[in-house]
């Protein structure tokens, strides 16, 4: 499996297929196996890394609400 900075580069790719106005979770952005590979610390990691990374770079991802399990949403938003 990669490492996290890796992940982190993969999820950010995936990003560009989505649409605007598209809502997701970080999850979302890895196929169902896949995800269930990352062990449950370099998941929880790649979540706070991703955080960061859009609070840091505003551009076409905006943070929204959490879920009622506490996992983070994001919005693709028109630049």
């Amino acid at each position: 499996m990669c490492d996290v900075n890796e992940l982190l580069e993969l999820a950010l790719k995936e990003t560009e297929k989505l649409c605007d106005g598209e809502v997701f979770l970080v999850k979302e952005l890895f196929k169902g196996y896949e995800w269930n590979r990352i062990p449950r610390k370099d998941r929880l990691l790649l979540g706070t890394l991703f955080l960061n990374l859009v609070n840091k770079n505003p551009g076409s991802i905006q943070v929204i609400e959490k879920t009622t399990s506490g996992q983070q949403k994001y919005r693709m938003k028109v630049i």
